[in-house]
């Protein structure tokens, strides 16, 4: 009989645990090393300019619970009243889990719903690159040490324009490579919020012309395109095929 009453609580607590509405939200989260503090859930105000805190909790034993609810997912961001910085995570309805890495918020982990986890995945590819890179520049600066230190106190143009012709193309690999990463990504994740976000950065990018944008954005998923950030891309597009550049006409226009 024992037994079967706790069989039934664990039921009850999982059901109950499982059972939220629409939009509805649960952050769990835990802090190694930082028993007691407040953590703000804020969202960036409207033009980039700042950020609103839309609820405040206390971190009790290194543990943390944030409840609500909210629309479409949307980037909001963790701050720390003992940290400097803040940890952004995509806020939409479900249970998100966060392991806080205090020392490097960079390196927490989101789990519990789709976009935190892919939103995790795509850091940790991304870091890979940029440790790749890192190491790239490093090995750079090893091998040109005694050079760069003469251009530093000699102040020898020639010098520094030997080495500024060997830093760009490497320089530019890097940039291709971190911008390959991305791209692909959006287009082979369709579904993820990720890669809207990766369409606005496109966006704000010279380097990508407008049939790029529109042939990546054309590849995300109906549900994606209902979103803000999607909106004002397909409102920037459209703009686009109106208006052609000056002495340039538009790739976008069919």
């Amino acid at each position: 009989m024992k037994k079967i009453i706790l069989l039934v609580a664990v039921a009850v607590v999982l059901f109950a645990c499982n059972n939220l509405g629409e939009g509805e939200y649960v952050i769990t989260g835990n802090v190694k090393g930082m028993k007691t503090g407040l953590i703000f859930l804020e969202k960036q105000s409207p033009m980039g300019m700042g950020f609103t805190a839309i609820d405040t909790v206390k971190i009790e034993d290194g543990k943390f619970e944030i409840k609500g609810k909210t629309g479409e997912p949307e980037i909001h961001y963790l701050r720390f009243d003992k940290l400097q910085n803040k940890l952004p995570l995509i806020l939409e309805g479900g249970e998100i889990e966060i392991e806080v890495d205090k020392d490097t918020l960079f390196k927490s982990k989101l789990s519990g719903t789709y976009n935190n986890e892919e939103f995790t995945n795509f850091n940790t590819e991304s870091s890979k690159i940029q440790k790749a890179a890192q190491k790239k520049m490093k090995a750079f600066e090893a091998k040109n040490k005694a050079l760069i230190e003469q251009v530093e106190k000699t102040r020898d143009t020639a010098i520094a324009n030997k080495l500024r012709a060997e830093y760009e193309p490497l320089q530019k690999e890097i940039q291709k490579n971190m911008e390959g990463f991305t791209v692909g990504y959006a287009k082979t994740h369709p579904k993820s919020f990720i890669s809207v976000l990766i369409v606005q950065m496109m966006m704000s990018n010279p380097k990508f012309t407008p049939k790029e944008i529109e042939d990546t954005f054309n590849s995300l998923d109906a549900s994606l395109k209902k979103t803000k950030p999607a909106k004002s891309i397909q409102e920037n597009i459209d703009a686009l095929k109106k208006k052609p550049a000056p002495n340039q006409p538009s790739e976008l226009i069919k």
